[in-house]
Formats: C-alpha cells, sequence, structure tokens
C-alpha cells in the first residue's frame, strides 16, 4: 500500500510521481492485485490524473495539518501487508520495489532517497558510524518500507500533528519493529516534482 496525501494542487507532479510507481511496478513484475496506492486529496477534488487499476482517490476535509490526518485516514483504509509513505512531488526509483522486496520478512526497511534537489546534501538517510541512523533531519517517510501489522496494528497509523509528527511516528515504529534492515539503495527522489 502507498499511502499519498496530495494538495490536490500540483496534478503534474501526481503524475509524475504516480507514472514512477507504475514504472517500479512493472519492472518488479508486481501484478495490479498485489499494489494499492491511495491517494488522499486535502480540502478539493483532486484531478484524477491517472486511471490505473491499483489507483484509489479520496477527498477528504481540509486537514491544515501537513497531511497527518489523510495519511493516518489511507493507512484504515489500507490493505496491503506492507506499506510506503509517498508525497506527490516525490518519486520511486525503479528498483524501488524489488530493493524493498530484498527482506520480505523485515517489519522495517530503511533505505535511501536523493534529497539533493531540497537539501544541502545528496541522500538521507546518513550513515555514520556511532551515530543512530533514526535521528531528526536524517530520514524521511519516504526511505521506508513498513509492515501493516507494526503500522496499523501496533501504532495504531499514524499518529501526531505539525511537521514534527514524520519524525515522531518514524521513531514509534522503530522502536517497536522486531525486525529491522538497512540499506544504501536508492528507492526515492525527495522533491522531484518541485516547480
Amino acid at each position: 500500500s502507498l499511502i499519498i496525501p496530495s494538495r490536490g494542487d500540483r496534478p503534474r507532479a501526481l503524475a509524475l510521481a504516480l507514472d514512477h510507481i507504475d514504472a517500479a511496478a512493472r519492472k518488479a513484475g508486481l501484478a495490479p492485485d498485489r499494489l494499492e496506492v491511495l491517494i488522499g486529496f486535502d480540502g478539493r477534488r483532486g484531478e484524477r490524473v491517472r486511471d490505473f487499476p491499483y489507483l484509489t482517490y479520496y477527498d477528504f476535509p481540509k486537514d491544515n495539518d501537513f497531511g497527518n490526518a489523510i495519511r493516518h485516514g489511507l493507512l484504515k483504509a489500507s490493505r496491503g501487508e506492507r506499506v510506503i509513505f509517498h508525497d506527490d512531488d516525490n518519486i520511486l526509483t525503479e528498483d524501488a520495489f524489488l530493493i524493498h522486496e530484498t527482506w520480505p520478512d523485515a517489519e522495517m526497511v530503511i533505505a535511501r532517497i536523493d534529497v539533493s534537489r531540497a537539501f544541502d546534501k545528496p541522500y538521507l538517510p546518513e550513515i555514520v558510524p556511532g551515530r543512530e541512523i533514526i535521528r531528526q533531519c536524517n530520514i524521511d517517510p519516504l526511505c521506508l518500507c513498513l509492515s501493516r501489522d507494526l503500522v496499523v496494528n501496533r501504532c495504531d497509523g499514524w499518529q501526531g500533528q505539525k511537521y514534527e509528527a514524520d519524525f515522531l511516528n518514524i521513531v514509534r515504529y522503530f522502536r517497536r519493529a522486531k525486525s529491522v534492515e538497512v540499506t544504501e539503495k536508492g528507492v526515492g527522489v525527495y522533491d522531484a516534482g518541485r516547480g
């Protein structure tokens, strides 16, 4: 299940994101019934830019909170055994699903994403000997592939408010995960649809 909150006012960025998801799914050989992409529009009826068979669009009331309530609502609607958090202006790499599927039993897979379009560093997370990988400004939800049992059942979905919710949810998932795998392979590009 890919969880995508969208402001609803960036249709070209959303189309780019969906095209990359589709390319990654085709490269991994994922049948449409093995993938679901849930898009939640924030306070508007956003444009349905693609009609792939695994897509479901939802129109939510205005969130005014960085999509936190939308993420939680989409998680409740999701059915997949694994969860990836995505934004409407990010993209997956063509190998993203293949990389995540390397560890089918891991409750949390942490992979790298390219953040060079938004930050003064090339990627996240930075892996520094002697420092925790889960630290403020070192991880983004796009880095993760998580088990549904961990996120929805044991951690009660997406909690919190404001911008800090990203980090606080990641910390909570990490602390409750029974197994964590880390790879330096890249699974996404942050802010790929910027501008």
